[in-house]
């Protein structure tokens, strides 16, 4: 595995931290010549397909593949391709919204997640990766990246929508609630587990076979009911509500059975887990309980109105589940695997300051959120203390990758060999 990949993974991370510090100043002094949907656009792009989408590619090839096909040109022409794609829509997005270029850009980001599902699903075929040690991990990854190909039907839809004159409909949202749902909920949620499963079997916890299964099943039925709860502010007819209920509450089943799994393994993650990795995955764990127990408030009709009617409560958890629960839990995979540095002062600071702005701004989010549904008004200096505390989570995103170009990249070597796989 190439020590650039993720180095260039961790620089798009800060690019949009740069980017959301921006947005945030539009709240505090406007400034001439920048349309703030625009740069909304290349925030959230960039986001979910500059750093998160490229931070599990580097995960998954190097955790699942050996060494013989982690090599293979096709992965650096899947990783290089992407990334001029996310250049291209940083660059098209705040210029033009979705227009031509921005559109043709996203496009082949589609292609290339295909192109990525494809040779990695037969790579591990090859490795036998679906047979003996890594069954439940290899589970939950295979699942991902089926809901990475569903999600795509969103965008793919939007175009006959925007072309008959459905633009801002309830049809167009919902369409961008799809693809919003299995991205997050889907694709990236179920990566983020199969891989913590998969440091579990690595390192030879006694799972329950079948625990590991009724998890994953809880999981992954709930994942394809729960886009119901995205739907729930167009008032559908009661069993559409009846339906995303049943899904929040298996997602509440399989919630309970994997913190038991956590409590009964422990002292064992413990071990696993060590030092920042402790921490951030503390954090990560946390911040997946809260987004669960929040879809499943979200089935009961009123908090479903509260949700989508209040718009802090819908930004604060997005960056609850992309940077709470995901990010953080893949900074404590790398951290792991030594393919991050936290020896050095600036590596461990930037961690600090980035975690304290990260929870801040969600404090102040959720707060003002409450002031808006209690109509008790604006907080004193809402906007100038939100971003004077965002300002931490590029600094701290900065010291940490300059604490990476101290130090090379090293990806840890007891990954799995034809050996372990066979």
């Amino acid at each position: 595995m190439k020590n650039s990949w993720l180095k260039i993974a961790l620089l798009n991370f800060v690019v949009i931290a740069l980017l959301g510090l921006f947005l945030r100043w539009f709240m505090v002094s406007p400034p001439a010549n920048f349309n703030y949907k625009y740069l909304l656009h290349a925030h959230s792009h960039v986001a979910i397909l500059g750093w998160l989408f490229s931070a599990v590619f580097v995960a998954l090839v190097g955790a699942y593949l050996p060494e013989n096909m982690r090599q293979k040109k096709v992965y650096s022409w899947q990783f290089w391709l992407g990334q001029l794609t996310v250049l291209g829509m940083l660059i098209s997005f705040p210029v033009q919204g979705y227009g031509l270029y921005s559109i043709i850009f996203s496009t082949l980001h589609i292609f290339i997640s295909y192109w990525f599902i494809y040779q990695f699903q037969t790579d591990a075929r090859q490795a036998s990766l679906v047979s003996n040690r890594y069954v439940t991990s290899f589970r939950f990854i295979k699942a991902a990246l089926i809901f990475l190909a569903l999600s795509t039907l969103g965008p793919w839809s939007l175009g006959p929508i925007m072309a008959t004159g459905g633009s801002g409909s309830q049809l167009y949202y919902n369409a961008i609630y799809f693809y919003l749902h299995f991205q997050y909920n889907g694709w990236l949620s179920f990566a983020a587990l199969g891989l913590l499963f998969w440091l579990f079997e690595k390192h030879h916890l006694n799972i329950n076979l079948r625990q590991g299964q009724q998890i994953f099943h809880l999981f992954f039925w709930s994942c394809c009911l729960g886009y119901l709860l995205s739907v729930l502010w167009i008032k559908p007819p009661a069993v559409v509500y009846y339906l995303a209920g049943l899904a929040a509450v298996a997602q509440g089943l399989g919630l309970v059975l994997f913190l038991q799994l956590l409590y009964r393994q422990r002292q064992h993650i413990a071990k696993i887990f060590t030092g920042w990795g402790s921490i951030l995955f503390s954090l990560a764990m946390v911040a997946f309980v809260l987004k669960i127990m929040m879809q499943l408030a979200s089935a009961i009709p009123f908090m479903a109105d509260l949700a989508y009617t209040v718009r802090n409560f819908i930004i604060g958890y997005l960056h609850l589940v992309l940077i709470g629960f995901i990010s953080f839990f893949l900074f404590a995979f790398f951290i792991q695997q030594k393919a991050f540095n936290t020896t050095r002062p600036s590596s461990r600071w930037g961690l600090g300051i980035f975690i304290t702005g990260f929870f801040l701004s969600e404090i102040l989010l959720f707060l003002q959120g409450l002031f808006f549904w209690a109509n008790w008004g604006m907080l004193p200096a809402y906007f100038q203390v939100l971003f004077g505390v965002s300002t931490f989570l590029p600094i701290g995103l900065i010291l940490f990758l300059i604490g990476q170009r101290q130090k090379p990249l090293v990806w840890q070597k007891q990954l799995v060999t034809p050996e372990e796989v066979l």
